[in-house]
């Protein structure tokens, strides 16, 4: 069992402390690395050691920059199996997802790294003669990064390759429940040519490393992808130093059924959005919104194929879902489905930690029926198997379900009505939505995130990724000879 060093200045060194952290695998429950807890001198080294990166960093050309990013996809690619079993190893979910999870992080690696030969700006005309005016890119400086467990390499790699070719240095702090997925990428990236310094790791608890992450006054920015609480917390310590923050947080993702819908698509996509990763993703399908006159069908099809979902070790090629990441985890699960019950809702499958032949964190796929939007189980974050459905008895009727919580990540509708489709697209608050497709599967040439208590009005991804961690400066340059005073009467 292999005992990891903090990564300071391209190089792995001791903590100044002496506390370290199990990485365990939830599944098995068995120990599979020792992590150092950063101390508060070393997080000083760590922005030291950043702050030196981006001098080196910012003045290399940005199509220089993509060169190592291009080198670190073709080595994601080549280890990717090797990646994906270690992280079904670590977060619990099936080898087929973790795959997906690190072909993600290629695939933003290869669109990051286009990106360097695009770093545009604008031009346009002035108002006065002989003046010409345009805006170019320019990075941030160094950035706090904090990630969570549910995408160990993917969310990473979302934020770390875009920062990247637009210049910036990097201190990261990856969740404790899945630290070796962001050591294995940054290995990657070194072994590509990165400098030292320009990517600094610290592990530990949010309470300590990550909000001495956002405190620090060298670290020009965040990016958070987190809870909705923490994630509020970070944009108001961040606001009394008016430094840069993005939030990524969390969903109560809708997926409206019309009477109309392909039933047997639809069930599909439910499958997959809600019970995928075990429910622990900030787009799972969390409510399903159904028509009234195909509820009882519907129904009665979803939990006979919920029930034939085979838990399991995700190593194994028969299982259809791992577990959830941890204790904790495991026990939040089971107090809302006490609460669900106490509210009102009907119990239809599920909601028991699951009795198979493992000790890990194991919770039955479940399904609630009977749920009225208000409840709690229709409005909070679970982030675990739980399905809650609730009928309605037409379109504007479900847009008014769907909107009726304080998150906007993704939403999704199955209909052949092409009306009701644009309907959904147009009037749900959200900043993703899928027609005829699950509430999960961003592609990484789009925009991702959302709107109220999902963000904060940036995105990653897409052209977004880049304006995340880039500020834009106005040029103008004056070729009169003689002084020249926009918006003076001349």
């Amino acid at each position: 069992m292999q005992e990891y060093k903090l990564f300071i200045d391209g190089e792995w060194t001791n903590s100044s402390i002496k506390d370290t952290f199990d990485d365990i695998d939830p599944a098995t429950l068995e120990t599979i690395a020792t992590i150092q807890v950063a101390g508060r001198d070393d997080i000083d080294r760590a922005v030291e050691s950043a702050l030196k990166g981006f001098k080196v960093w910012s003045e290399t050309p940005p199509p220089k920059r993509a060169d190592v990013i291009y080198k670190a996809a073709d080595i994601l690619t080549k280890r990717k199996e090797e990646l994906a079993r270690l992280m079904t190893k670590e977060m619990g979910k099936v080898l087929d997802e973790t795959r997906g999870d690190v072909q993600e992080a290629i695939d933003i690696a290869i669109y990051a790294a286009g990106e360097g030969r695009r770093m545009f700006g604008e031009t346009t005309t002035s108002e006065l003669r002989d003046k010409f005016c345009m805006t170019i890119l320019r990075p941030i400086g160094v950035i706090g990064m904090i990630t969570p467990w549910n995408f160990p390499m993917a969310i990473p790699a979302w934020k770390i390759m875009p920062a990247l070719v637009a210049g910036n240095s990097i201190v990261i702090k990856p969740a404790t429940d899945t630290p070796l997925l962001t050591i294995k990428l940054v290995e990657i990236l070194m072994e590509a040519g990165l400098p030292p310094g320009v990517i600094n790791i610290l592990f530990g608890p949010g309470q300590i490393v990550g909000q001495s992450i956002v405190h620090h006054p060298d670290i020009k920015a965040i990016s958070f992808t987190g809870s909705l609480e923490t994630g509020k917390w970070i944009m108001s310590e961040c606001g009394k130093s008016m430094k840069r923050v993005s939030l990524e947080l969390g969903g109560k993702n809708p997926l409206i059924v019309m009477d109309d819908a392909d039933l047997e698509l639809a069930l599909e996509g439910v499958l997959w959005g809600a019970f995928g990763t075990t429910g622990q993703r900030c787009t799972a399908t969390s409510r399903v919104i159904l028509h009234k006159d195909i509820k009882d069908e519907f129904t009665n099809m979803l939990v006979e194929m919920t029930e034939k979902l085979k838990l399991g070790n995700g190593l194994l090629p028969e299982t259809d879902v791992g577990p959830v990441i941890n204790k904790s985890q495991l026990d939040m699960i089971k107090g809302y489905i006490d609460i669900g019950k106490d509210e009102g809702a009907k119990l239809l499958t599920g909601g028991n930690v699951a009795d198979i032949d493992l000790p890990g964190y194991f919770f039955e796929s479940t399904i609630f029926t009977d749920v009225k939007p208000d409840m709690r189980i229709a409005q909070e974050e679970i982030f675990g198997p739980v399905l809650s459905l609730i009928t309605v008895s037409d379109i504007d009727e479900a847009i008014e379900v769907a909107n009726n919580t304080r998150y906007g990540l993704s939403s999704a509708i199955y209909t052949e009505n092409i009306t009701d489709a644009f309907k959904a697209i147009k009037k749900i608050d959200s900043g993703i939505t899928y027609v005829n497709a699950p509430t999960i599967g961003a592609e990484v040439h789009l925009p991702f995130g959302g709107v109220k208590g999902t963000g904060n009005g940036f995105r990653e991804a897409g052209l977004e990724a880049i304006r995340e961690f880039t500020e834009v400066k106005a040029v103008y340059i004056d070729y009169s000879g003689r002084l020249q005073k926009a918006q003076i009467d001349q």
